[in-house]
């Protein structure tokens, strides 16, 4: 039979513990609230059930610009033509609005069908042209679903899923194996060795490289295999992209297991490294999304511009010298925070 004050004793024993761990704190009553405002933030504009539509410059739809945006379930913003397809295939418009060349006139709609949003899009603003043009449909309107390779959400995510996969895999595998060791003393014991702390944070760094050449050409067939997504650019550049992310997170992790002494403090520390990074740096929605005044921020993160130059190798077929400024973030991260391990690292 339960005895009631030992289960009360027990109990508060345990939240006061709790209640001495900063990082638990955090991540009860914090992170929380942190990770609702910057969803929030990315998905709404004071509106709700809001979509964005792209017109293309000088497509008939044009005339019709100021009417849609004034609907408050659209958000409309005009593109060139030449880049109407990557607003589309980069998720930051759910349809594109241009010219129809099978019909005089006509305003063609496309969109990508297996984003839920795009038959939102579709549905409001064919009713709103209508609507506009005097109903009973005098506007000759044609909808096309974008099925074609390069051009799909699919197409933008798989190389997104590469870098948050680097990111992910360079943080857990290196700062959690790390802080393991130490919390289990085999840091201890390797330190009681002839053995310099540089080389230890080296070999983290060539141990990770080593499972790249299974990891990354899996989800590449993967992609290609299931989804018909191919690499436009060239397999060298995009090797390229893939090693100095894979250093830069590498990098990340051994700076974020310098100090942590328990593998519970440094899943803390990986999450708050990660969680950021996965809502803001463009892995499953464009970081357009969020507002003009943070993008100088959300493009030095390391995942936005790894992200960025893998799109750019993978999805843009461009070379090296197109992602210099890109690769240049990714280093800077890279050297710094590897020196910083360097100069923070302890053995116990």
């Amino acid at each position: 039979m339960t005895d009631p004050s030992a289960l009360w004793h027990l109990t508060r024993n345990r939240v006061l513990v709790m209640l001495r761990e900063p990082e638990v704190l955090f991540w009860i009553f914090l992170f929380p609230v942190g990770l609702a405002i910057g969803i929030g933030v990315a998905f709404s504009d004071g509106t709700t059930d809001v979509v964005r539509v792209a017109i293309e410059a000088g497509s008939p739809a044009e005339r019709y610009a100021e009417s849609l945006d004034a609907d408050p379930a659209l958000d409309v913003e005009a593109v060139a033509v030449q880049s109407a397809s990557d607003v589309l295939r980069r998720g930051e418009a759910a349809l594109v609005l241009g010219t129809d060349v099978e019909r005089s006139e006509g305003i063609l709609l496309r969109f990508d069908p297996t984003r839920p949003e795009a038959r939102t899009a579709r549905l409001v603003v064919e009713s709103r042209l209508q609507e506009m043009a005097g109903g009973t449909r005098p506007v000759s309107i044609r909808a096309q679903e974008v099925r074609v390779p390069g051009q799909r959400y699919i197409d933008w995510l798989i190389p997104g899923l590469i870098g948050f996969n680097l990111m992910g895999t360079g943080l857990w595998s290196v700062g959690f194996y790390t802080t393991q060791a130490r919390e289990n003393r085999e840091l201890r014991r390797l330190a009681a060795t002839p053995m310099r702390r540089s080389d230890f944070l080296l070999s983290q760094v060539l141990a990770r490289f080593a499972f790249l050449l299974g990891e990354i050409p899996l989800l590449i067939f993967f992609g290609w295999l299931v989804f018909g997504v191919t690499v436009e650019g060239s397999p060298l550049a995009l090797a390229i992209v893939v090693l100095v992310g894979a250093s830069c997170f590498t990098g990340l992790g051994l700076l974020a297991a310098s100090r942590v002494r328990t593998t519970e403090g440094i899943g803390g520390v990986i999450n708050l490294i990660m969680l950021p990074m996965l809502l803001a740096s463009g892995v499953f929605f464009s970081a357009q999304r969020f507002p003009d005044e943070v993008q100088p921020l959300i493009q030095i993160l390391p995942l936005t511009a790894v992200n960025d130059a893998l799109r750019a190798v993978y999805n843009d077929g461009l070379g090296l010298g197109s992602v210099l400024a890109e690769l240049g973030v990714a280093v800077a991260w890279t050297v710094g925070s590897i020196a910083l391990a360097l100069r923070l690292f302890r053995w116990q």
